[in-house]
């Protein structure tokens, strides 16, 4: 079916579903970095998931990317939308709160249209600018004049911002290179190539004989980042983004945080300064700008491509 730039109440549902299993992998990484390094985390987390979404590509009568383009534009992705910022948001959480960490992601937009434009794949227009400096901001009050500073917290946020940087660039890359390929078949290869190269990491420069001995808690965060917040929720976003286009599925962006923070709370007794909750709305609001369909509504003209 092809995809459309209209959303109903059933896409809207899948949303938000999909915004609480995506703030709830925020909260599964808060309590495995209790027991396991990140190498070690993002390691269980690609293979587990990897092992799910394989028997299911079977069962669907889909195939794995054939050709040398085809391999090479997954193994892109898998470096940029997996490795790197699995990794990196990890290490990140060591030092941040878990809610705190979704916020930053939620930057990922901001990236992707800056990369994009400079890319040559867009036309930049002011609102996009606009939003680009709004969300800048944004991340500035987050952490104040500190942001800079070598403390732990300052280092957690940065690499929670390379993070998304990696995603942003990760969405460029599927714009140029990921043409032709369905999208189970993509998210089962980047998974097998990312599978491969964390094996390869996890037991070149980390133990991971660790997980014999994690807790039963720590498992259950492993297997629900695998299976829930990795296989599970790329089902639940290919669905929206043939439903209803990839430009609404980037609607959930401003969604994660709510459920993260709200968990992060729940379950890990964090919690969030003015300053950063400040920050948060100000990126959701730089999110909306970029997004313009909030503003085209509210002018009553046409919704914005």
């Amino acid at each position: 079916m092809p995809a459309s730039n209209t959303i109903d109440l059933r896409d809207w549902g899948l949303l938000v579903l999909l915004s609480v299993i995506w703030g709830g992998s925020f909260l599964f990484v808060g309590i495995a970095v209790k027991d396991l390094s990140p190498l070690v985390i993002v390691m269980a987390r690609v293979v587990i998931a990897a092992a799910a979404l394989l028997p299911l590509l079977v069962l669907y009568g889909g195939e794995l990317p054939s050709g040398r383009a085809s391999w090479t534009a997954v193994a892109g992705l898998a470096l940029l939308n997996n490795i790197l910022p699995f990794i990196l948001i990890v290490s990140g959480q060591t030092m941040i709160a878990s809610g705190l960490a979704s916020v930053i992601n939620a930057t990922t937009p901001l990236f992707g249209t800056a990369f994009i434009a400079l890319a040559g794949g867009e036309r930049i227009v002011a609102r996009k600018v606009l939003g680009i400096a709004i969300g800048i901001a944004g991340v500035a009050v987050l952490k104040g004049a500190t942001i800079f500073d070598a403390g732990g917290q300052s280092l957690g946020i940065l690499l929670c911002l390379a993070a998304a940087a990696s995603y942003g660039l990760g969405s460029l890359w599927a714009k140029k290179k990921l043409h032709g390929i369905p999208a189970l078949s993509a998210a089962t290869g980047q998974l097998l190539i990312s599978s491969g190269v964390m094996l390869v990491l996890g037991f070149a420069f980390d133990n991971p004989a660790t997980l014999f001995k994690a807790s039963g808690a720590t498992w259950a965060a492993l297997l629900g980042l695998a299976l829930v917040a990795t296989s599970f929720a790329y089902i639940i976003f290919f669905r929206v983004v043939a439903r209803a286009g990839p430009a609404n599925v980037l609607l959930v962006t401003m969604m994660i945080p709510l459920s993260a923070i709200i968990m992060g709370y729940a379950v890990l007794n964090e919690t969030l300064e003015v300053r950063e909750i400040i920050g948060a709305l100000i990126i959701i609001g730089a999110l909306v700008i970029i997004d313009g369909r909030a503003l085209a509504f509210l002018r009553g003209g046409n919704t914005p491509a």
